[in-house]
């Protein structure tokens, strides 16, 4: 081949390639990725979700992201350096990320929406007040979703405070989404069986169908009764689908009466030990499971709305046993074996009800349950009532 053919070639191919390029580019115009909103993006928890929404796990590996961070004005800079640093991840998902501190361009064509701990502008010197400035909050955002969102918008609820509530909230002010808002119940979740594996001596990930119920940031009840742990080292070993409950394994009941529950209930108390790690792959993996389905046979804790199952009050937000397929979920009402006694169900339903009374302004003083709730306020830890596992007669079998 002469020099000149070879050129001739050469140009051709440089022209073909050009060609393919410029009508890849074109396709990839044609497909709208998906626009993910994420409020109070200036949280911990935000710059921990980034790189998990970014890796393609979540949403699959064909689907494109654009991420829009939505924060008050005050956050502006710091969601500036956090608009770079994403850029910087080079990530082939990520079509485009940017900043929003005008609550009118909110959540515009957003298909995910994902509520982070929000903040209170003004100060508050009660947690009536405290409450109260959630309705605020939430009846802006949910004008918001309903003038701005997309159709099939999803709307996962996070954070460490007022959980069930916000949810609650938010489906009331936005009622044509109320059916695609869901509160995520992951951290508690992990949480319990983290404490189980330290006390096993295995790992957490061994550990499954662990249901908390309830309260999800407040008065909730940590359900074992059908907890299982698998590979787990003993003189009875076998197949990795192999499992044993967890109760049959753990001879201290006291220290799942005390320490264990003690341990849980700081934790959704105070929220000192959430942290943006665990928040933002509590949510990741929340919503992993809502595009992709949840792993079969395995139960995963979720607050949505009651609708009466297991006895709850209709109408109030409350974690429970659920599986994800096809694109949402299903409450798990033909489990056997899991009724919950009257007391621990007016323990848990009290707060809630009272809580979204106070909040639309139709009752004035919030009169928990237990003096503890209070503790959700103040940071405090009480010493009383630490028997919320397994009271009212459940017992380690």
């Amino acid at each position: 081949m002469t020099t000149e053919l070879m050129k001739t070639v050469a140009q051709e191919n440089l022209g073909a390639h050009i060609e393919k390029e410029l009508e890849e580019e074109a396709l990839k115009g044609l497909i709208n990725p998906l626009q993910v909103w994420i409020t109070s993006a200036s949280a911990p928890a935000c710059y921990n979700l980034i790189p998990i929404l970014t890796s393609g796990e979540v949403f699959g590996p064909h689907m494109e992201i654009s991420i829009n961070l939505f924060d008050n004005k005050q956050a502006e800079e710091k969601l500036t350096s956090l608009v770079k640093e994403a850029q910087d991840l080079a990530s082939p998902f990520l079509r485009s990320v940017s900043l929003c501190t005008q609550a009118e361009e909110a959540f515009r064509q957003a298909h995910v929406i994902i509520f982070l701990d929000d903040h209170v502008d003004k100060e508050v010197y009660s947690l009536e007040d405290c409450i109260r400035s959630r309705a605020t909050l939430c009846h802006l955002y949910g004008s918001l979703i309903e003038k701005n969102a997309h159709d099939s918008v999803r709307i996962i609820v996070g954070g460490k405070t007022f959980v069930n509530l916000k949810t609650s909230l938010l489906m009331r002010y936005a009622p044509n989404f109320a059916h695609n808002i869901i509160a995520v119940a992951l951290g508690v979740e992990g949480k319990a069986k983290a404490e189980l594996a330290r006390k096993l001596k295995t790992t957490p990930s061994c550990i499954k169908d662990v249901i908390i119920w309830g309260n999800i940031s407040g008065n909730n009840y940590v359900d074992l009764r059908k907890a299982k742990v698998y590979r787990y080292e003993s003189a009875v070993w076998g197949p990795p689908h192999y499992s044993r409950p967890v109760l049959s394994l753990i001879f201290d009941s006291e220290w799942v009466n005390r320490e264990f529950v003690e341990s849980l209930k700081k934790f959704t108390a105070t929220g000192r030990q959430f942290g943006g790690i665990l928040a933002a792959h509590s949510i990741a993996t929340t919503l992993k499971y809502w595009y992709h389905g949840s792993p079969p046979g395995e139960i995963v804790s979720l607050g949505v709305l009651s609708e009466g199952q297991f006895g709850i009050p209709e109408g109030i937000v409350f974690s429970m046993p659920v599986k994800f397929e096809n694109g949402t979920w299903v409450v798990l009402t033909d489990l056997e074996d899991i009724e919950i006694s009257e007391k621990i169900m007016t323990r848990m339903t009290s707060d809630l009800i009272q809580e979204k009374l106070v909040a639309l302004g139709e009752l004035i003083n919030f009169q928990p349950y237990q003096s503890e709730y209070k503790a959700l306020f103040s940071g405090l830890m009480p010493d009383d009532e630490k028997d919320l596992i397994l009271s009212d007669g459940m017992s380690v079998k």
